[in-house]
């Protein structure tokens, strides 16, 4: 979801106040009978009464605010203020003082400076933080790569003239001020360059997801008016030749890898682009730079598009630069003159998380970033790990999975001996770790067997994923389970997770080694506070920030801003949360995500999904059915193999999965044999689980009634899945409608007199 604050339209003057509440963290406390089971089209009947229903929204989407008030937090002003409310044609009048939000691309906002900490640090333009680290870290190594098996490299130095040059490209190719340069292809040393180098030349970063369509790259392209398309390959470059004549503002088309298959007028190659820049005079580039404000727009960030059309985030330099600095500080990163910070670059950047992680907040501390190979995620992520050997690592949770997955296949296989090792090492592991976190202090690493686990198991293992420098492996993007989460904590690996949005400029809370709890997404960053909208008898409210990360608005969509932002400038997260008496966040669930049943119960569905995950392994992703309907159903998919190739699920089960089947008694070898109930074996095991699941519901509407697997897993290809593995509910709702529909075919509400289910 995106949040933006919103803008007075009353024609009088608004006067705004310091509210009585500044934000900050708000203290609050944070066996069915026996069920008749049908084959039935594959579908599993475990119901007895009515239950609930269905989310239909996914972390992208908006969600309107009706509470409209005029104060403003105290970091933003200690006095009373009179802010003329009337909102002119164009808020880039000099006569114009800027406000909280905006959704005009060439608008100023009103920076919600503090007055004292992080929070009241002198903002800076990307061009300001980028000359600062090449004063101070010129001569260390910015951006690697391997090329031909070689190993490149650019130092700070070599890494701000390239971006300047390709800055001075764009101009001659025509890139005007507020326009947008298009990137869309995986991490590249090019793709950073073109996004500093539109920045610097005054347009808009504008990156697009590698797995959009032709028709979704043209939205992106009109709506951020690029003049520029920078693309990878021949691939991603058909996508922009089919919607070319489309697009009025296209004057160029520049691809980055491979040689061009074809000659086209305004077709460069990256070399050729990078001339046009090499002889240009600085005196233009460099005017258009001292013109940059910090509270201007310098990136677009896009929504995935998931209920409508996709929303331009409007990010500042400001969003970018202060952002970086407060996350550095928040994690402890240390400067490179210390010790140099190292990443691997991964993650979709068109995504906020891979931007600020890989590009801004690197450049902050002069660490390096390393680039990883195209197939990343289709398995040669550790290998480049245990090259590199990075000392942070941010993983969105199925990267995770996928280890967790890979690391039991191959312990399934170790000898008797190795197997019992590996199970004491981790059993002392966690409950050192949980001991740590309880007592909230050093807890008792020095014991023996502590020192044992770790020389025998834990080093190996850390060295064996490349994480053997590593000292901050993080998860966020997307809800990770607690099964995982525990795995990783047993072998001396916790996972910090972070939170935040694409309107908060990435993070806004962050766990660290010294703020840390299980489930918890820690802590502000500095700077910045969080409040908790409406919050419930059990103290859960909807999770708003407050900070200089929170974006500028929505472009071209300023009643989309205003839904996000309420009149004080919070941005609504659309997440549900609350904190425990110690100040740390828990997501308790997401408003659009709500099951809100025909009985009229509210129920999250994600705490459902992950104890059904892991009451058994076998199940990949769960997805609970029940909005508007009288009773809680569920798809399921079973674990299987990827094509490296595609990224596609394939029918043959993981060897995790195989052997988890022949525990049940199960000769299943692939996803066919198993879906729509035609392995009893496995069908009873998974009937087991969800009764398992259904004892611990605190009321008859939260059990599962029905049950189906499908004859695939979900995925980015097919659509279910988002570019971070994120569930896309609303998509999932109509590829599946079938099967849904068909769970719901009975009249009668599945309950029965003889099998009752007791009151919870």
């Amino acid at each position: 979801m995106q949040l933006t604050a919103c803008e007075p339209t009353s024609m009088s003057e608004a006067v705004v106040t310091e509210p009585s509440q500044a934000g900050g963290f708000q203290d609050s406390s944070c066996g069915a009978g026996d069920s008749a089971a049908s084959f039935d089209d594959g579908i599993v009947d475990t119901a007895n009464e009515s239950s609930e229903e269905e989310a239909t929204g996914e972390k992208e989407e908006e969600i309107t605010i009706s509470t409209k008030t005029t104060e403003v937090p105290a970091e933003q002003s200690s006095n009373t203020q009179h802010v003329t409310a009337q909102r002119p044609d164009s808020l880039s009048l000099p006569s114009a003082e800027p406000r909280l939000w905006t959704s005009q691309r060439d608008a100023e906002v009103k920076l919600r400076i503090g007055d004292s900490g992080v929070a009241a640090e002198t903002p800076l333009t990307v061009n300001q933080m980028f000359t600062s680290a090449v004063e101070r870290f010129g001569d260390y190594i910015a951006l690697s790569w391997k090329e031909d098996e070689q190993q490149k490299s650019l130092t700070y130095k070599e890494y701000y003239q390239v971006c300047r040059t390709a800055a001075k490209s764009f101009l001659k190719l025509g890139l005007q001020r507020y326009h947008g340069v298009g990137i869309l292809g995986f991490n590249s040393a090019e793709w950073f360059i073109a996004d500093i180098g539109a920045i610097l030349a005054g347009g808009f970063a504008v990156g697009i997801y590698t797995t959009n369509s032709p028709e979704a790259c043209q939205y992106v392209a009109e709506n951020s008016k690029a003049d520029v398309i920078v693309v990878e390959n021949h691939r991603q470059l058909q996508k922009i030749l089919q919607i070319e004549d489309k697009l009025p503002n296209l004057k160029a088309i520049i691809q980055y890898k491979d040689a061009l298959k074809e000659k086209r007028p305004n077709l460069y190659t990256w070399a050729e682009f990078m001339e046009l820049g090499r002889d240009e005079p600085d005196a233009p580039l460099d005017a258009i730079i001292s013109s940059q404000k910090p509270n201007q727009c310098c990136t677009l960030i896009y929504t995935s598009g998931t209920t409508g059309q996709p929303k331009g985030v409007m990010l500042s330099h400001d969003n970018i630069t202060w952002t970086a600095l407060s996350t550095g500080k928040h994690v402890h990163l240390t400067d490179a003159t210390q010790v140099q910070e190292v990443v691997v670059s991964y993650l979709p950047l068109s995504h906020i998380a891979a931007q600020m992680v890989d590009i801004w907040v690197v450049m902050r501390v002069g660490g390096a970033t390393y680039f990883a190979q195209p197939d990343a995620l289709k398995g040669s992520l550790v290998g480049t790990l245990k090259e590199v050997r990075p000392t942070a690592f941010m993983g969105v949770p199925r990267v995770w999975e996928k280890m967790q997955e890979k690391m039991k296949s191959v312990g399934a296989k170790s000898s008797t001996v190795r197997r019992k090792v590996a199970a004491w090492a981790k059993d002392v592991g966690l409950q050192t770790n949980l001991t740590k976190i309880n007592q909230n202090a050093a807890a008792d690493h020095a014991s023996f067997s502590y020192r044992i686990a770790k020389k025998l198991v834990f080093k190996k293992v850390r060295k064996a994923l490349g994480l053997d420098r590593c000292n901050k492996c993080y998860t966020g993007a997307a809800p990770i389970t607690k099964d995982t989460l525990e795995f990783f904590l047993s072998l001396d690996i916790p996972l910090y997770e972070l939170y935040g949005m694409s309107e908060s400029t990435g993070p806004h809370t962050i766990s660290r080694p010294e703020a840390f709890k299980l489930t918890s997404c820690g802590k502000e960053i500095p700077g910045c506070k969080t409040k908790l909208h409406s919050p419930d008898e059990e103290g859960n409210g909807e999770i708003c920030f407050w900070g200089r990360h929170v974006f500028m608005g929505y472009l071209n969509m300023p009643d989309k801003t205003e839904e996000a932002l309420d009149a004080e400038g919070w941005l609504h997260s659309g997440d549900l949360g609350k904190h425990d008496k110690n100040g740390f966040l828990f997501i308790t669930g997401r408003i659009k995500e709500l099951i809100i049943t025909a009985g009229g119960e509210n129920i999250p569905p994600v705490p459902t999904e992950d104890a059904v995950k892991e009451a058994l392994p076998l199940v990949s992703n769960a997805m609970l059915i029940g909005d508007k309907r009288k009773f809680l159903t569920m798809l399921l998919s079973i674990k299987c193999q990827v094509n490296p190739e595609t990224g596609d699920p394939e029918d043959e089960l993981t060897p995790e999965a195989v052997e988890l089947c022949r525990k049940l008694g199960s000769n299943a070898t692939r996803v066919s044999e198993i879906a729509g109930g035609r392995d009893r074996k496995v069908h009873a095991a998974i009937q087991e689980a969800i009764n398992q699941v259904n004892e611990k519901a605190t009321s008859n509407a939260q059990r599962i009634q029905k049950w189906v697997v499908l004859d695939r897993d979900f995925s980015v290809g097919g659509g279910e899945l988002g570019p971070t593995m994120k569930l896309k509910r609303p998509v999932v709702l109509k590829m599946y409608k079938e099967q849904i529909d068909n769970f719901y075919k009975e009249v009668t509400t599945p309950t029965t007199l003889d099998n009752p289910l007791p009151p919870k």
